[in-house]
């Protein structure tokens, strides 16, 4: 990129920054990625114009930064360690409050037949809006902007990503520093029409089983079942 091409940018007017652009604090070079970001499929099927594809880059790029922050953070823990803290700071229900502080939903692109006012669609569209903004911002001005962004929301909030939802996580160290076996995480049951299923999920540890636990999908069926777990072992969390 030209330096005067970065000075213009730079000289630009507050005003010209649209409500997105402030709430994540930086200012696009190119806007059709920012357009792309918030278009839903049901807006444009093509792949190359709604923002599925950068969701897809937006959680390769997520799954960087964090890595390399946890290494920082964490300079003697092992592999086990390290994947359960990033699972807890990339999992979607945690994005899904990530995006909300940002409003990401108010400017989504979708037709109205897609009913956000049902909570599973809503957040469904949170958690993938974020993951798409930040492969837009990858895509237009590199790796920088997006460990940026991700440090002031994600990164931020790690503590109470790991403390109030990586149950499942703090589980499986818990079983590691015990020298038990790993838990074992099965479906017991699934129940509900399509749109509003209950899925009933149950842990064991060796020989032991433990109360089940219900949630609205898998992730978080397992994630109350591991703190029931937790409860039973009488285990620190």
């Amino acid at each position: 990129m030209s330096l005067l091409h970065k000075l213009k940018h730079l000289l630009q007017p507050a005003y010209d920054l649209s409500p997105v652009e402030n709430n994540i604090n930086y200012l696009f070079y190119n806007r059709e990625f920012l357009i792309q970001a918030f278009t839903h499929k049901s807006i444009d099927t093509k792949p190359r114009n709604n923002y599925e594809r950068l969701e897809f880059l937006g959680d390769a790029v997520l799954d960087i930064v964090v890595s390399r922050e946890l290494m920082r953070e964490f300079p003697e823990g092992d592999e086990g360690l390290l994947t359960q803290r990033r699972a807890a700071l990339v999992q979607k229900s945690y994005l899904v409050q990530v995006s909300k502080l940002l409003d990401l939903l108010m400017y989504i692109k979708i037709e109205p037949s897609v009913n956000l006012n049902i909570e599973k669609i809503a957040e469904k569209q949170l958690a993938n809006l974020f993951e798409s903004v930040i492969g837009a911002m990858y895509l237009d001005g590199g790796i920088e902007p997006c460990r940026k962004l991700i440090l002031d929301t994600v990164w931020a909030h790690r503590e109470e990503a790991w403390k109030a939802t990586n149950y499942k996580g703090r589980l499986i160290e818990y079983c590691h520093t015990q020298a038990i076996g790993n838990p074992i995480f099965s479906i017991k049951d699934i129940t509900g029409p399509d749109h509003q299923k209950t899925f009933e999920v149950q842990v064991k540890i060796d020989e032991r089983s433990f109360p089940t636990g219900l949630g609205t999908d898998k992730k978080s069926a397992e994630q109350i079942a591991a703190k029931m777990a937790l409860e039973s072992l009488d285990a620190p969390f």
